[in-house]
């Protein structure tokens, strides 16, 4: 009997773990590079260039594991409000492909393995590693109470900047900060494209987003927090003494940032997402800035 109820058992195995796979957005990996970008451009800076090799595979697989356990927890408290919302419909839970329960369960399980990676940090950096996971369970629920969702989505996404500067050296400095404010402000910009998908859906079942509260200046301010970061970038530069590598690609930054604007110039949902999903872009160019800063300038920074 055994050998006839294993055909059938395993197919329903590997469908109901890819079910598992789609709750975690691990076929969208998009958010995993936004959150990685900040983190290798804190591990590299902190290493001026040689970021410790045991503290780089902690910090991916960190990376890995708390964006899915965030979007595990951001589903489960969604439950009741993504079936409305013609963009979400169709996710694991909403859809009832995975129960509740379940998504509890895998979370739990997540939240376990990013306790384990945390115990491999310093003490410092294992302290800070509390107010992110503060953070990445608070951002789920303030949505529906602030309208400015978008910031503290930016802060538990630019939190692993301060906690690299601590494994890496023990301590956060005033760099540190800065790294964070960048990666902060270009969360809430690229999270405020993501929120221009959703806005008339959003309106309709109450949850807040800075989509809403710009309103018709939304460009005008997303513009606004752009340059901002731009500004955050070069007093990166500057202060850590920073090559025409490092300026080049962030010029390159900023190129691709006026054509964000550009493709969400008339707020069509689709061109909102598409300037969401090209925004890791703007991260990974930084990165391959400060790389070949340091590769071909060691010994600075």
């Amino acid at each position: 009997m055994s050998k006839l109820l294993a055909p059938n058992f395993a197919p329903e195995l590997v469908s109901q773990l890819r079910n598992y796979g789609r709750l975690m957005r691990l076929d969208k990996p998009v958010g995993i590079w936004l959150l990685l970008w900040p983190t290798l451009w804190a591990l590299w800076l902190a290493g001026e260039g040689t970021p410790d090799q045991g503290l780089f595979v902690v910090f991916v697989l960190g990376v890995i594991v708390m964006r899915s356990a965030g979007c595990v927890l951001n589903d489960y408290v969604d439950r009741k409000i993504d079936p409305y919302v013609e963009r979400t419909r169709t996710r694991p839970i909403a859809s009832g492909a995975v129960a509740p329960a379940e998504a509890l369960m895998l979370f739990a399980a997540l939240c376990l393995i990013a306790i384990g990676l945390a115990t491999m940090l310093n003490r410092p950096a294992q302290l800070l590693s509390i107010v992110a996971a503060g953070l990445t369970i608070a951002y789920p629920f303030v949505k529906r109470f602030v309208s400015i969702p978008q910031f503290i989505l930016g802060a538990a996404f630019g939190w692993a900047v301060p906690m690299a500067f601590a494994a890496q050296t023990g301590e956060t400095p005033e760099l540190a900060w800065l790294v964070f404010s960048a990666a902060m402000i270009w969360a809430v910009v690229y999270d405020t494209f993501y929120a221009m998908v959703d806005r008339e859906d959003d309106r309709k079942i109450g949850v807040k987003s800075t989509a809403i509260l710009f309103g018709e200046m939304d460009l005008f301010v997303v513009a606004g927090l752009q340059l901002l970061m731009l500004v955050a970038l070069l007093l990166i530069g500057v202060r850590t003494e920073m090559s025409i590598w490092y300026y080049s690609a962030v010029a390159i930054a900023a190129a691709m940032m006026a054509h964000h604007l550009w493709l969400a110039r008339e707020r069509q949902p689709a061109a909102c997402f598409k300037a969401f999903l090209r925004n890791h872009y703007i991260g990974m160019a930084v990165f391959i800035g400060i790389v070949l800063h340091y590769t071909f300038h060691p010994g600075t920074g």
